[in-house]
């Protein structure tokens, strides 16, 4: 199954011009927690061509929400950016196999 089917909402975000993140929601405990065992940054790093080391993924099981957030590829503005908002970059996290 892919992350979108576990997740009741994912969107990203900017997290500042140099920063994207992910904000993944979740309708139970044990689908998140699913997830965060599963998931592996090796794959968020190929899905975005990013350094694994720089890719933070935080939980907050209070609320059953995972944050994942990295450097965006180009500051948000530039010339080169694809997404000022950061809001349509989900997409590749969507799809990744859990």
């Amino acid at each position: 199954m892919k992350l979108i089917d576990y997740a009741k909402i994912l969107r990203s975000k900017n997290a500042g011009p140099l920063f994207i993140t992910f904000d993944l929601i979740f309708d139970s405990t044990e689908k998140m927690k699913y997830v965060i065992n599963n998931l592996q940054k090796s794959e968020i790093s190929a899905a975005f061509d990013v350094d694994e080391s720089k890719i933070d993924i935080i939980e907050y099981e209070v609320v059953n929400s995972i944050k994942i957030t990295f450097p965006r590829k180009h500051i948000s503005g530039d010339i080169f950016d694809t997404d000022i908002y950061g809001c349509q970059m989900h997409t590749p996290l969507a799809n990744i196999e859990i």
